[in-house]
């Protein structure tokens, strides 16, 4: 029989998921989680790492690129598990990834190490490609954690919020700016995902992306033929510090010039556009604080930094 919730034991082996665990109110569950699980920072003191990245996370764009194609190339993982701290540690749920092989724990890998279990825990693979799947993985987590009732809750909550942002834009009847957001910079990826939906939610319109598509490379010339009226430079899994400092760097090299006419601002990815929890509605509110000042309050600082007035 499972254990109650009081007394379950959950591993987390993205960000993501940890989010939505603690949103759930049930981070004391939390038996262990990936090492990219930093939010809620408060709650994941002592908890036991078990995973790691081969990546060597502090290179340059170009660098970090290039060891993702190579574990591409090769079908390799740039994240590995700790299969016997797992296995020491009794999980009765794991909560994994389908959505990439590359940079995140293979939901394959998950599946074999919990089988050889004597007694295989719950495997719960999430690959919200929307903001619409994001909220119903929160559903899924809680049916599986017997919180149904305040997943719900924390859905309505969310829903309620992106729609405040919906009716303070039809009530101010602002146009919607054109809107590249630059996943990443060497080389140019543009937006993928939710992202182009975020934005259009925060009242832009990604004119290099539709949502639902991957990101994929753009040249800087696409990038200036697309127009765009603000330039949202998030590199995927920045924070607002680094992406600022990137950006700055990208800005004075040839050809990125062609932004300069335009609004450029960084934002803190990692937090706010490139996990598939939460606070991807903090997200949602932070593009409309960016994209209708005259709607909204000036992003903090935290969240977001204007590089090119507009």
């Amino acid at each position: 029989r499972r254990r109650p919730l009081a007394l379950m034991r959950i591993i987390s082996l993205f960000p993501a998921a940890t989010e939505i665990v603690a949103a759930l109110g049930a981070a004391g569950s939390l038996v262990g989680v990936s090492h990219d699980s930093d939010y809620p920072e408060e709650l994941l003191q002592g908890i036991p790492r078990v995973t790691r990245s081969i990546l060597d996370e502090n290179a340059s764009p170009g660098d970090i690129d290039r060891q993702v194609r190579v574990a591409d190339t090769l079908g390799d993982s740039l994240h590995v598990m700790d299969a016997s701290a797992i296995t020491d540690l009794e999980p009765d749920v794991i909560l994994t990834q389908g959505i990439c092989d590359v940079c995140a724990i293979r939901e394959g890998d998950v599946r074999i190490i919990a089988e050889s279990m004597w007694k295989p825990p719950i495997v719960l693979s999430l690959s919200a490609d929307s903001l619409d799947e994001m909220l119903n993985d929160i559903r899924r987590v809680g049916a599986v954690l017997e919180r149904s009732p305040l997943a719900e809750v924390l859905v309505k909550r969310l829903e309620d919020r992106m729609y405040r942002v919906h009716e303070r834009l039809v009530a101010a009847a602002v146009p919607r700016p054109r809107v590249a957001v630059i996943e990443w910079t060497d080389p140019i990826y543009n937006s993928g995902h939710w992202v182009p939906q975020m934005v259009r939610r925060a009242g832009g319109t990604e004119v290099l992306a539709k949502a639902g598509d991957r990101s994929r490379v753009v040249t800087m010339p696409e990038v200036a033929a697309a127009k765009p009226d603000t330039v949202i430079i998030a590199p995927c899994g920045y924070g607002v510090d680094r992406a600022a400092a990137e950006a700055r760097e990208q800005l004075r090299r040839e050809g990125w010039g062609t932004v300069a006419p335009h609004e450029v601002w960084a934002m803190d990815s990692g937090g706010l556009l490139s996990r598939p929890g939460p606070r991807l509605v903090d997200g949602v509110e932070t593009l409309a604080e960016i994209f209708h000042p005259a709607v909204f309050p000036r992003p903090p600082r935290s969240r977001a930094v204007q590089l090119v007035p507009g």
